[in-house]
């Protein structure tokens, strides 16, 4: 067991209709598919699309920090 731990940051885009907080879960899930030991996230940039004066879609980046395996 080591007394330290070593991460690495990923940068990925989350999208929702529905809210810029479904956006962001709806990233963290898709990460987890495919990358273990995720441990947190920061939220760098927040935009949107409009449709006719109403919001119509949500996207967030991310920089997703997961422990490297072993550290």
């Amino acid at each position: 067991m080591s007394d330290h731990h070593t991460y690495k940051k990923i940068e990925i885009v989350g999208s929702s209709k529905q809210s810029i907080d479904d956006a962001i879960r709806n990233a963290i899930k898709q990460a987890n598919k495919t990358t273990r030991n995720l441990e947190w996230f920061e939220v760098t940039e927040t935009r949107g699309h409009i449709v006719d004066g109403d919001v119509a879609h949500f996207q967030v980046s991310l920089k997703i920090g997961f422990r490297i395996e072993n550290s």
